[in-house]
């Protein structure tokens, strides 16, 4: 590739908003060469690298608008700390049909058994997906909630408690005998 076209490709990558394609054009090319690419699998694999960027972006993005206390998945929870514990319907859980059938999950159980985890974890998965979720304790949710009507704006903190798809409520508070935490689906 002459090094116009390459420039010229880099300036339109830039101004269409791709700047993963605009940085790393060489070696995208070089992948093209080795792998033998045609053109619509090399126009497949341009999209598929700037998609993946962007996703990773709002993903992350995402997360630290969820106010989420950790980040842990399910396969970091362990499951053999709670033998009584039902793993078919978490991992039933997991493949996120609460949200589409607006299906609130309730996790009880004794402090420590790993109930906040698990809705952390089902939130982490539903954000993956693309879901907005957000997380607040009980505690934290209403005295918001109480301030905001004092104001006169009950309403509009209601609504940023109902926009987001996945509303994780944990009800225990630092420190405090926790009971149960769940999950949400609007």
């Amino acid at each position: 590739m002459s090094e116009l076209t390459a420039t010229r490709i880099k300036n339109h990558a830039a101004k269409l908003g791709l700047p993963h394609l605009a940085a790393s054009l060489e070696q995208l090319c070089k992948r093209a060469d080795a792998g033998q690419l045609g053109y619509l699998e090399f126009l497949d694999l341009i999209i598929e690298e700037e998609l993946g960027i962007r996703e990773g972006r709002r993903f992350r993005g995402a997360l630290r608008l969820s106010k989420l206390p950790h980040h842990k998945t399910l396969d970091e929870f362990d499951f053999s700390f709670q033998p009584e514990l039902d793993v078919r319907k978490i991992r039933d859980l997991a493949n996120l049909s609460f949200i589409e059938t607006n299906t609130n999950v309730a996790l009880l159980g004794p402090p420590g058994v790993g109930k906040t985890h698990l809705a952390v974890a089902l939130a982490v998965s539903a954000c993956r997906a693309g879901y907005s979720i957000y997380f607040t304790s009980l505690d934290d949710m209403v005295r918001q909630l109480r301030a905001a009507d004092e104001l006169g704006r009950l309403n509009r903190k209601l609504r940023a408690y109902i926009r987001p798809a996945v509303l994780v409520i944990d009800l225990c508070r630092r420190g405090d005998y926790a009971e149960s935490a769940g999950l949400l689906a609007r």
